[in-house]
């Protein structure tokens, strides 16, 4: 596997977990974050009750799964077999 040319990669998603849109970053090492994760993190208050009240108002149950949940490493994973396939 050879290392990506580009610096950076990002997309936005809308997220079923926070049924909001997030924004993913993939860094040519493999590295990934989610930039939404900091908001709806299990220790913003705030964050967590506007989802209380979205979640009861649609009868969901919304909770942020982590940093590296399953949406965010398929998105690199799918990315980095598109960088491997393009060799």
């Amino acid at each position: 596997m050879s290392k990506p040319d580009w610096q950076l990669t990002a997309t936005t998603i809308k997220c079923d977990a926070v049924n909001d849109e997030i924004t993913i970053m993939v860094y040519p090492d493999g590295s990934v974050k989610c930039a939404s994760y900091p908001k709806y993190d299990s220790t913003n208050k705030k964050s967590l009750a506007d989802m209380e009240k979205k979640a009861k108002k649609m009868g969901l149950t919304l909770k942020c799964e982590g940093p590296l949940c399953r949406r965010i490493t398929d998105y690199r994973d799918k990315l980095m077999a598109e960088e491997d396939n393009a060799d």
